[in-house]
């Protein structure tokens, strides 16, 4: 997690890693250091890093297939899914379940948005965070704002309100997954370059935690 410090820590399979090693990472992506304690000394490393990780939804890799059965034997996709706390799942800010795309679909899809333009759309969403934060030490995105300065720049009208409320009963979700969800809107709101976040910026960001949702082990 160190080594991965202002980069990318990327985990393939994720649940085939033991999940005591899983669980360490929860305060580090927190906390975003990692301290390592000995009877003698202590040390603290830096680990602000970006976590992307993988996984098939079982071990056959069948689970919700649309045109395939799923051939683990009962219980098994239960066991597989809960390698993955729902305290880990929660620091994840983004979670896609990414079902097969047909050949006829493929065949269908048109030309995708440019490389170059997609950067400078995020460059200049970076800028609009920078310019944000410039008073506020340490913190340069909004992947890194805490409770306090949620509430400062994520200002919400009686519809978003709604919309999250039915969210959060809907889906079960934490007090953590909040905070997260806000983060993520105000990020798509910097993307389209809209000072205030709106209802369709939430209902984006609600949607990209799709393992949230019924499905997941329990």
């Amino acid at each position: 997690m160190s080594l991965a410090h202002n980069g990318v820590l990327f985990l393939d399979e994720l649940p085939e890693f033991k999940r005591t090693v899983l669980e360490v990472m929860r305060q580090p992506l927190e906390d975003r250091n990692i301290t390592i304690s000995r009877a003698k000394f202590s040390v603290e490393y830096p680990a602000s890093f970006m976590l992307v990780a993988s996984m098939n939804p079982c071990p056959c890799g069948y689970y919700n297939h649309p045109g395939k059965d799923c051939v683990c034997a009962p219980g098994v996709v239960q066991k597989y899914l809960n390698k993955i706390s729902g305290p880990l799942l929660d620091r994840i800010d983004i979670h896609l379940e990414v079902v097969p795309v047909p050949f006829r679909k493929l065949s269908e899809m048109n030309g995708s948005e440019k490389s170059e333009s997609v950067r400078e759309r995020v460059i200049r969403a970076r800028n609009i965070q920078e310019e944000r934060f410039r008073e506020h030490k340490g913190v340069y995105a909004n992947a890194q704002m805490n409770s306090k300065q949620i509430r400062a720049f994520v200002q919400l009208d009686e519809e978003s309100i709604e919309l999250i409320k039915n969210a959060m009963d809907r889906l079960g979700l934490s007090a953590r997954a909040y905070d997260r969800i806000l983060k993520v809107a105000r990020t798509i709101a910097d993307l389209e370059a809209e000072e205030n976040v709106q209802a369709h910026h939430l209902s984006e960001a609600i949607h990209y935690r799709s393992l949230d949702r019924e499905n997941w082990g329990g």
